[in-house]
């Protein structure tokens, strides 16, 4: 008696044998040479005869093979770049510890007892100038007024109100006021703040202010 052999159930029995033993010997199911070379075993064993597979066909299986497993090493390269970035960036950072830096910022938080210091740039043909302090309630705490001339212009609050008791510890707003060619406006303002820690939040290294709260490194003008 003849036995018929199915060359189609026999190329799936062998493919999944192959792929039960690909599984068995990488624990993480991730495709070894090994295992591809024995399922590429497999399907030239059981192709069909009238329809061989061409050599085109075997080397685009090997290019695709090979693209996914280069870019699998590349995902860990990169992997392993990134978490070698992060420590840099954290060593890097730890340099920053106790240095003042430069924000362009519209408030912060004041400590009793302190003083707040910053930077703003007086464009041509302003009269009047003046950096005001305002509480969280609005109220305008205290004006100090700065001189008109053209360029980067430094100033300091004392940290007294008007009335010279010292400001309560507190978030404060600080704007500049100025007369620009007979227009009022606001001027950006640059606050300085002390970094006391580091922290690396997604990939970004954030410069940590008591007075600024997280400050992303890029974000800094100036470190002195």
């Amino acid at each position: 008696m003849t036995t018929t052999t199915d060359p189609i159930a026999s190329y799936a029995a062998q493919t999944q044998a192959a792929l039960a033993a690909a599984q068995a010997g990488k624990k993480d199911q991730t495709l070894g040479i090994e295992q591809f070379l024995t399922l590429m075993t497999a399907q030239m064993k059981n192709q069909d005869p009238m329809k061989p597979l061409e050599g085109t066909e075997f080397i685009s299986q090997l290019a695709t093979f090979g693209t996914v497993s280069g870019v699998q090493e590349m995902k860990e390269s990169m992997e392993l770049l990134a978490s070698s970035l992060r420590s840099t960036q954290t060593l890097n950072g730890s340099t920053m510890l106790g240095r003042d830096i430069l924000v362009e910022a519209d408030s912060l938080t004041h400590t009793q007892g302190g003083t707040v210091s910053g930077e703003l740039e007086v464009p041509a043909g302003t009269t009047q100038l003046q950096v005001r302090i305002t509480d969280s309630t609005g109220a305008v705490v205290r004006e100090v007024t700065l001189d008109t001339a053209e360029g980067t212009r430094s100033f300091t609050w004392d940290g007294l109100k008007t009335n010279g008791q010292p400001a309560e510890s507190d978030t404060y707003d600080i704007e500049a006021v100025a007369t620009v060619a007979g227009q009022a406006s606001s001027l950006p303002v640059m606050l300085a703040g002390r970094v006391s820690s580091v922290s690396i939040v997604g990939t970004n290294l954030m410069l940590n202010t008591p007075a600024l709260g997280a400050v992303d490194i890029s974000d800094v003008r100036r470190v002195m």
